[in-house]
């Protein structure tokens, strides 16, 4: 089977707004700041290593940082250019507040799909608004799982099936070519999570209901957060003006009476724990346990 992402044009996308994506990243920073509250199910416990996966310019693996000053916080990112940004942050700390700080966080430049850690070596896994661009979730929550210690914690934020549905709709009268993502349903994305064994689920919503002038501006502000059409069968050419005016005005006839196009963004966010070794993995249907080889008694004669 064919992916529906094609992942080096996600890589090109972010790496070209590596110097756009901070100044168009509200929304992103709104919801960055709702889902790192969840931290606060930690209670008293300090975790010693602690996973940003897609960390942008890296401002969640900062707050983290500063929260646990002892810990080891790794930001984790497709898009080298991102990374460097994240470094530029760093740098630009008050002197005052890189005193007190034993460590930094460490940069790595990787896939989500295949994390470069040893299996239970994470603490705390967070990754906000990265995951809707990786179509096989039980694959990537396997992933997951694999590198979180027992108990562990895991916060994720996507968007969900709803985000840009008016956009999508405007360009469905244009022409048949895909132009926006498919983006997974807040019940595909708790099925994932348990089939992937993770324990106590909980998963919320958020939809934000913004407004652009025109469909250029909306364009604009998408191509400058990395959010392009990434989709195997995206049209390769340029839309065309013929096309992009039958699609502006399929829009403008959703727009409000406050003179503004409407703009759906729909966010699910989920937190779970770590499962005890031995939990099963739903996989086709079937439960499949995962036991080390180590733990089996053998009876010699």
């Amino acid at each position: 089977m064919s992916d529906v992402f094609d992942h080096r044009q996600v890589r090109r996308a972010f790496s070209r707004a590596a110097e756009s994506y901070e100044s168009a990243a509200a929304l992103q920073r709104e919801v960055e700041a709702r889902l790192l509250e969840s931290l606060d199910y930690l209670g008293e416990r300090r975790p010693s290593r602690v996973l940003d996966v897609g960390s942008g310019p890296g401002t969640a693996a900062l707050a983290m940082q500063r929260r646990w000053p002892d810990a080891q916080v790794i930001a984790l990112d497709l898009a080298l250019p991102m990374l460097a940004h994240a470094r530029e942050h760093l740098a630009a700390r008050p002197l005052r507040e890189r005193l007190p700080w034993k460590r930094t966080p460490a940069l790595v430049c990787a896939d989500a799909r295949a994390l470069p850690l040893p299996d239970a070596s994470v603490d705390v896994l967070v990754s906000n608004l990265c995951i809707q661009w990786i179509e096989d979730l039980p694959a990537l929550f396997a992933g997951f799982r694999r590198v979180l210690r027992p108990d562990g914690l895991l916060l994720l934020s996507t968007f969900g099936a709803d985000t840009l549905v008016e956009l999508r709709a405007a360009f469905a009268q244009a022409d048949e070519a895909p132009h926006v993502s498919p983006f997974a349903t807040i019940a595909q994305f708790g099925d994932a999570l348990m089939s992937a064994g993770f324990r106590d689920p909980v998963l919320d919503r958020d939809v934000f209901a913004l407004g652009h002038p025109n469909l250029a501006s909306l364009m604009r502000e998408l191509r400058a957060l990395g959010a392009t059409n990434a989709l195997t069968t995206r049209r390769r050419s340029l839309t065309g003006r013929a096309r992009f005016a039958r699609a502006e005005a399929a829009y403008e006839t959703l727009r409000t009476p406050e003179g503004e196009l409407p703009v759906t963004w729909e966010v699910i966010y989920a937190h779970a724990w770590g499962p005890p070794p031995g939990a099963p993995i739903r996989v086709g249907g079937v439960d499949e346990v995962r036991v080390p080889v180590s733990s089996l008694r053998v009876r010699r004669r």
